[in-house]
């Protein structure tokens, strides 16, 4: 493994030739946790979508464990704000957590013990055993994001890319997702995390404010200030 997991240079996302957000610097190490804030339609989206692989950067260069973005699907999990599994596809709780194998075993491969065993500590981890064989479609919006998590960590990827995770769900499920990225990052995991919680970028190794250009990036004490989150959010009189 590399020693930066990812580094961008100079990064412009967006789409087609549009950039969204430019000049993105990143050096992250292994086990380092980033908050992306900002509003909606600031670029957190199309930041982790550039990161993943799923559109391919405007300008600047970008690599995640040393190749480019998607190079290596089997270590990298992603978790969308809005997955369209449930509506495209009549799949139980427990077969979308499974899925979270499929990058490490490829389509054809047969589970094992070890695989089903992953698969069970995740769905108990993230609270969905008791709706594992129920269809994704008649869940609610939060036991769906729950669902989507605990694919993310039977996935055991080196790299996370969380796009608003704690999104729909109550204190425990938020409290659930904390404890999951800490042991993520123990084993060595970099995590990104996109989120409009202060609290929740408070926790974080980096936090970078982008709002379509980047506002500030750095430690949490560094970024946080009443001046960058009036700027992010556009506010003229006191955060």
């Amino acid at each position: 493994m590399p020693t930066d997991i990812i580094v961008t240079d100079n990064l412009s996302v967006g789409y087609g030739s549009i950039a969204v957000v430019d000049h993105l610097n990143l050096r992250l190490a292994p086990g380092t946790l980033v908050a992306l804030m900002g509003s909606n339609g600031s670029g957190k989206s199309t930041i982790l979508k550039t990161l993943v692989g799923l559109i391919r950067p405007v300008s600047g260069l970008v690599t995640v464990l040393g190749h480019a973005p998607g190079a290596y699907p089997a270590q990298v999990a992603y978790v969308p704000q809005h997955s369209a599994t449930s509506e495209t596809l009549p799949l139980r709780a427990r077969d979308v957590v499974a899925m979270g194998r499929y990058a490490r075993l490829g389509l054809l491969s047969r589970f094992n013990r070890h695989d089903r065993k992953v698969v069970d500590d995740a769905m108990l981890t993230m609270g969905v055993t008791s709706f594992a064989d129920k269809p994704l479609q008649s869940l609610s919006g939060g036991q769906c994001q729950r669902v989507h998590l605990a694919q993310a960590i039977a996935h055991e990827a080196d790299v996370w890319f969380l796009d608003e995770p704690t999104a729909g769900l109550d204190a425990e499920g938020r409290d659930t997702v904390t404890a999951c990225v800490d042991a993520a990052r123990e084993r060595g995991a970099c995590v990104v995390v996109s989120t409009h919680d202060i609290e929740d970028a408070r926790m974080a190794d980096v936090v970078l404010l982008v709002a379509k250009e980047v506002i500030a990036q750095g430690s949490p004490k560094e970024v946080l200030t009443d001046a960058n989150l009036r700027r992010m959010y556009g506010f003229t009189g006191q955060h």
